[in-house]
């Protein structure tokens, strides 16, 4: 099982991707962590990142998710994935069905409380704004507004997956 945890920073995909990873005894991984310096430097200054800044870092995480697939082991990769094109490079040479995609979403007003309360070492909070305008909400993905505790996202999460899962037998 791969799940892309997608959504603007700030809706709580790294700690609904470790809560979920560990449930699910499967490897986590932190899109934020692949990024190359130009582009924390350019989110670090305010400045949001442009599809030609984020294609090589796309085709990093999906080169992650192919090797996750190819070992026989699970995976969750919390990547914000704006864009449909952005999602296609991410399952890019997968099978159909191999990722599964839970869009985390939220009020602007929630989101914005986070991003205020959070240190982050480049996401700038400016960049919410930009991030809203960027988004192209997905019509193949789940979508679950995280606004109740962790453990309960993640129990809705593992109630879809397996659904899926279900059907796809």
């Amino acid at each position: 099982m791969i799940v892309v945890l997608m959504g603007v920073s700030g809706s709580g995909k790294t700690t609904i991707g470790t809560r979920l990873a560990e449930q699910i005894a499967a490897g986590f991984a932190d899109a934020d962590d692949y990024h190359p310096l130009a582009n924390k430097q350019k989110m670090a200054a305010g400045n949001p990142l442009n599809d030609e800044d984020r294609q090589p870092w796309l085709e990093t995480l999906n080169e992650l998710m192919k090797g996750w697939y190819k070992d026989g082991k699970g995976g969750v990769l919390a990547c914000s994935a704006l864009k449909a094109k952005y999602r296609d490079t991410l399952a890019s040479g997968m099978p159909h069905g191999a990722v599964t995609f839970v869009h985390l979403d939220g009020s602007k007003d929630m989101i914005a409380e986070r991003l205020a309360a959070r240190s982050h070492e480049y996401m700038n909070p400016k960049l919410l704004e930009s991030q809203l305008a960027t988004l192209e909400p997905p019509t193949d993905a789940f979508t679950i507004v995280n606004d109740r505790t962790p453990d309960e996202i993640v129990a809705d999460i593992l109630a879809h997956v397996a659904g899926i899962r279900t059907s796809l037998k």
